[in-house]
């Protein structure tokens, strides 16, 4: 900051006052120190652009399971849809999904030059964000959708779909293979099958959960094989889907003879699975390139804060090979 002020001639606290958008700064005073900002390097990019057009053009993404493909593709369509739009995409991880841990990182990220903020699938959070008041900010699938804008997947309408097909496929029952019981995706997808059992006059049985990987959806899927009594398995994710049929396969019961099973999200892996996987289709990309509108109509919004909206991408079941008609006592 002091080569700044030396070049520009200037104090380090009228450097300061530019950096910081201060309005108490001559248009030509600002201008000698944006142009000396440039010839030094000193963030001319972001400073320079933030100070003359009010926007750093950048957008912070905050998660805590990166790794996992709904996480992965859906950050994918938001990078895409951001770099169609000029805007850059600062990711931070957080490492523990505590209330303290998402209320630090967005602090963290909220301080840097970032015009607004994206939070995906947070889970036990704060029923909001200590962030400054109105700072634009677009949740998915999350707690504080009631809090800020809001992206949400259409959960009941595909868990409904797909325990109906396997029941009009004349199943007598149909398990469900859950995620997390403390996952609010998971719930929704829960729900909706208990509710179409009840509604159908079908038992309802007591729900598998597994933890979204397809090691666990093959531990249970071992479980369930054992037990022999399961003839149609609906699961909350394909790729618990995918390990719970590997593990069919290995205990000698096939798909769909044997057993029906139906997926959840419909990852590119799904219909090129030696038994095509029947699943629920969720758009990844959609909900990212969603996530960026209504973070953006916030930015660009000058007429005061925008309205909290809520936009529900919807589901499709479909339906390939895992799923047949009852062939054995379910």
């Amino acid at each position: 900051m002091a080569d700044v002020a030396k070049l520009a001639g200037v104090s380090a606290q009228t450097v300061s006052r530019v950096s910081n958008g201060s309005d108490l700064v001559r248009p030509e005073t600002r201008d000698k120190v944006l142009e000396a900002m440039q010839m030094l390097g000193y963030s001319p990019n972001v400073a320079a652009r933030a100070l003359r057009q009010g926007k750093f053009k950048t957008i912070g993404l905050l998660g805590h399971h990166f790794d996992r493909t709904g996480e992965s593709l859906t950050t994918n369509g938001l990078i895409t849809a951001a770099t169609a739009h000029d805007y850059a995409i600062t990711i931070v991880t957080v490492q523990e999904s505590q209330i303290g841990g998402w209320d630090d990182a967005a602090m963290r990220l909220s301080s840097q030059a970032i015009d607004g903020l994206v939070i995906l699938r947070a889970e036990h959070t704060p029923e909001q964000l200590a962030l400054p008041a109105g700072f634009p900010v677009a949740v998915s699938d999350s707690r504080f959708a009631g809090m800020y804008a809001a992206v949400t997947l259409d959960h009941e309408s595909g868990s409904v779909a797909a325990t109906n097909h396997l029941l009009d496929l004349g199943h007598r029952q149909v398990h469900h293979l859950a995620g997390p019981a403390d996952s609010d995706p998971a719930n929704a997808r829960l729900e909706p099958w208990r509710t179409v059992l009840r509604q159908r006059g079908v038992p309802v049985p007591e729900p598998f959960h597994g933890d979204w990987t397809m090691n666990s959806g093959y531990e249970i899927g071992k479980r369930i094989a054992s037990e022999g009594e399961v003839s149609a398995l609906y699961c909350a994710n394909d790729e618990m889907a995918i390990g719970a049929m590997h593990a069919f396969h290995d205990a000698g019961l096939r798909v769909p003879e044997d057993i029906s099973v139906v997926g959840f999200d419909d990852l590119a892996v799904a219909e090129h699975l030696p038994v095509p996987l029947t699943t629920v289709r969720q758009d990844f990309h959609a909900i990212g390139e969603r996530l960026f509108e209504l973070v953006v109509e916030q930015i660009e919004n000058e007429d005061g804060p925008a309205p909290r909206r809520r936009v529900v991408v919807p589901t499709t079941l479909i339906v390939r090979s895992t799923t047949a008609p009852a062939s054995r006592v379910g």
